[in-house]
């Protein structure tokens, strides 16, 4: 994977950070945990400019959070809560638990947004809740951008420090962001058993 992307960065410079970065929003098995400090590494070379590898990667990054925001958006909250009112028994799921969520979003949404973007395994998926919970267009691209830009910098700056070894930023984040996704998993399914409970209480 690391070559790939490196020689897709090399043959088109610029460009191919823009639309690996639009890609791995995706597709998380393109992870920018690797193409922003291989782009870093391409700057510490002296074939790139580091201010420009960052620019180019928070734009793709934030272009590629907009086809999630748009199907978000599309299927909009009152579908969600039918579709949940209907046939959301089986997963203990009630349109007013979407209604909650939403009202959370509401409340939160903008640093989740922020912060969220910096968080490896939910990134892309904010895009989702935030589009549901139809966030104002310019909000979400302001806060998309400041926190990708924040990730982008890190990623590359670390890749422009470690040089040669810039393979070892993936190897440490990789590892991390698989607990962090375990621990949103888990909390869902808490929260399932705790919804399961609460139900059969009331039976």
């Amino acid at each position: 994977m690391a070559d790939w992307v490196q020689n897709l960065m090399d043959s088109l410079g610029y460009l191919g950070i823009l639309l690996l970065m639009i890609v791995e929003n995706l597709f998380p098995p393109i992870p920018s945990e690797l193409i922003m400090p291989s782009a870093g590494f391409a700057a510490a070379r002296g074939d790139m400019n580091i201010f420009v590898v960052i620019a180019v990667g928070t734009l793709g990054s934030v272009v590629g959070t907009l086809p999630l925001y748009y199907i978000g958006r599309a299927f909009g909250e009152e579908r969600l809560v039918a579709w949940a009112d209907k046939h959301g028994k089986w997963l203990t799921l009630r349109g007013e638990d979407i209604r909650k969520a939403d009202d959370w979003f509401d409340r939160h949404g903008t640093k989740a947004v922020l912060f969220g973007r910096m968080v490896p395994g939910i990134r892309s998926l904010l895009s989702l809740p935030a589009g549901m919970s139809e966030m104002p267009m310019p909000k979400f691209l302001l806060y998309s951008a400041i926190g990708s830009g924040l990730w982008a910098s890190a990623l590359a700056g670390a890749g422009y420090l470690l040089g040669e070894n810039y393979d070892q930023v993936e190897q440490y984040v990789g590892p991390a962001s698989k607990v962090i996704l375990g621990v949103v998993v888990v909390a869902a399914v808490l929260w399932f058993l705790k919804r399961k409970r609460e139900q059969g209480a009331k039976a």
